[in-house]
């Protein structure tokens, strides 16, 4: 038995392709089996109405929230709903959704980033309807947040200040990361609080076992931090000439070992992606990497969900 978990699950993973041309796929999902070292891709993105403009854009699949029989994953501007064949069988579009990064399931709701807009949106899962929006702004230097209502016509204006990219939610807060914020925040129903500062440009952050858990991505290594110690593991790295698709990149911003992308397992086990698109799981109690399994060999091509397959 490894870190409580006797066998390695599968996990479902999506990805993002930077650098795509028209006509070329932009990313997909994947069942990776962890324990046997394989996968197979189970859906390739690649609509035809796709953005050409701006960081990563319209491009790829998002952050995934598997709730009973459906697979909720997001792209940009629109949420899917995937029966186990992985058939949309639903969507859902909002005014104030934009460049969707990830997504978190609690309490009968789904929490969305809106990167896009500086905010997070919340979904009644029972309703099918957004019912709640949360806009972050500075004021006299100070992170505000404040409240709006998705079905009206009086949110916030497009901005991407601190480029929201995660969003955790437990019966303790609303946990919110983003690129451009030093730390995770809390919001509580009277304010923001800090609940551990973070570097620059991760991603995934959230707490866990009495840290905080994240993506490292400029320093290319996960990290847990808390009670006065920290634990930090390399991203996996490829020689340069393993490397595909090196020309391809027209953005300019694909790069390996770019880490994104948290699933926890089990109390000492979290599964991280990184680009090319790879899943590795690590063990924060040795600080050891237990599997590593490489999906594609794109250098454009880069992990963005995880999620546990639950259904065998």
């Amino acid at each position: 038995m490894i870190g409580a978990v006797s066998t390695l699950p599968k996990l479902l993973v999506s990805s993002v392709v930077r650098g795509s041309r028209q006509g070329d796929s932009h990313g997909g999902l994947y069942l990776a089996d962890m324990e046997a070292g394989s996968f197979e891709q189970v859906y390739d993105w690649n609509s035809g109405d796709i953005s050409f403009e701006g960081r990563g854009a319209d491009r790829g699949l998002r952050g995934i929230a598997i709730i009973g029989d459906d697979i909720f994953i997001a792209a940009s501007d629109e949420l899917f709903v995937f029966d186990r064949q992985f058939k949309i069988t639903a969507s859902y579009r909002n005014p104030y959704l934009k460049h969707c990064h990830e997504i978190w399931p609690h309490g009968g709701k789904l929490w969305l980033t809106s990167t896009g807009f500086d905010s997070i949106l919340r979904l009644d899962l029972a309703a099918r309807q957004f019912d709640f929006g949360v806009r972050f702004h500075t004021a006299n230097g100070a992170l505000n947040a404040q409240t709006f209502d998705p079905k009206g016509l009086g949110g916030p204006a497009a901005s991407n200040e601190f480029h929201i990219n995660s969003v955790h939610v437990d019966d303790t807060g609303i946990h919110i990361s983003g690129r451009r914020i030093p730390a995770l925040i809390r919001l509580l129903r009277f304010g923001i609080s800090t609940v551990a500062p973070l570097p620059l440009g991760a991603h995934n952050a959230r707490p866990f076992n009495g840290g905080v858990l994240f993506n490292d991505t400029e320093n290319d290594t996960v990290k847990w931090m808390g009670q006065g110690r920290q634990v930090s593991m390399p991203v996996p790295h490829y020689p340069q000439a393993d490397l595909t698709h090196t020309d391809f990149d027209e953005s300019g911003l694909a790069r390996q070992a770019f880490g994104r992308g948290l699933c926890v397992l089990s109390g000492t086990l979290v599964a991280a992606g990184s680009s090319p698109t790879t899943v590795a799981i690590h063990d924060l109690a040795t600080a050891k990497t237990v599997k590593s399994l490489n999906l594609t060999m794109d250098i454009r091509n880069a992990a963005h969900g995880i999620a546990r397959w639950p259904f065998g």
